[in-house]
């Protein structure tokens, strides 16, 4: 591709992944955001929960001056609390409601624009219509909770099913049947689709974003290792994406961009481009700044092979 990749997307950054530290709420992390926003080939930065009330103030102030999209990542509530939208247990789910909603307070006090999640663990196959049932009756009223407040968005990203975390909406078609569903009391709820996820999911970039096309709303590019279950960095870690062992290098991301191209999600006409983000780990002692140089390498390198 002749044209700049930044007249198509706004590239993005998940900060928590490739500041995993940020991932509790309780580290101190104005300095690392600032250090993302004050380069400029990053035009979008995801961050998540911040408990101290002045840190996230400082936060807030950094990002208003940066004119980064923000997004509000609320993975982490979900992952580290074991937090279950599609419980059968109705206590379980109103707990989870209502720790998201501190989540998307948070995201409208950053200036966020989007707020990520994922659904709760894969449930028995007895009760697979039973949890999607309930599963979208929480992000309706995630999405009722959000509109009373302005315009944010929600974003499902959708995980694996059966390798690592396991979570219910670990198939993009599935994601769909829910979407469609969700999408009938509110409208602008979309998907987060992951390129890292695909070799868990069993599904390439071009089935992914074909199926998708009608409710993506997000994009993320990473990796993963997925052949030996006995290596430390097997699942879900987001790896650097040259990782002698990983399954996404240059070819991968070129491809999922080629599929992105094909179902419009990038297109340098759009009245606002859509992100892609990074989402990648230092893993081992290694260094975030190398991680994320390594990263827009490879993208630089997919989009000009394009």
């Amino acid at each position: 591709m002749k044209d700049s990749l930044h007249d198509y997307m706004k590239v993005g950054i998940v900060h928590f992944m490739a500041y995993p530290f940020a991932l509790s709420g309780e580290e101190p992390v104005a300095d690392s955001i600032a250090e993302i926003v004050e380069d400029d080939f990053f035009d979008a930065i995801e961050v998540t929960r911040i408990n101290d009330d002045a840190e996230r103030r400082r936060v807030a102030d950094i990002l208003a001056t940066s004119g980064a999209t923000v997004g509000f990542g609320g993975q982490p509530y979900i992952l580290k609390g074991k937090l279950n939208l599609n419980s059968p247990d109705e206590q379980e789910r109103a707990h989870a409601i209502e720790v998201l909603k501190g989540g998307i307070d948070q995201a409208y006090e950053l200036g966020a624009g989007k707020f990520g999640f994922l659904s709760g663990p894969k449930p028995p196959a007895a009760q697979r219509d039973q949890a999607l049932e309930l599963l979208a009756d929480s992000i309706v009223q995630l999405g009722r909770y959000a509109r009373s407040k302005g315009d944010l968005a929600l974003s499902l990203e959708t995980f694996d099913d059966s390798t690592d975390k396991k979570a219910f909406i670990g198939t993009n078609r599935l994601a769909c049947e829910l979407a469609y569903e969700v999408r009938k009391a509110i409208p602008n709820f979309g998907l987060m689709v992951d390129l890292s996820h695909l070799p868990m999911q069993g599904e390439t970039s071009r089935q992914a974003l074909r199926v998708t096309q009608e409710f993506i709303n997000h994009a993320h590019i990473g990796n993963c290792v997925i052949g030996d279950p006995n290596h430390p960095d097997y699942g879900d870690l987001h790896p650097y994406f040259g990782h002698p062992e990983g399954e996404n290098n240059v070819p991968q991301v070129r491809e999922f961009l080629r599929c992105l191209l094909d179902i419009g999600y990038l297109r340098p006409d759009a009245p606002e481009r859509n992100i892609v983000a990074f989402e990648v780990q230092p893993l081992g002692g290694q260094r975030s700044r190398a991680v994320i140089a390594d990263a827009k390498r490879v993208l630089r390198e997919a989009w000009r092979t394009l």
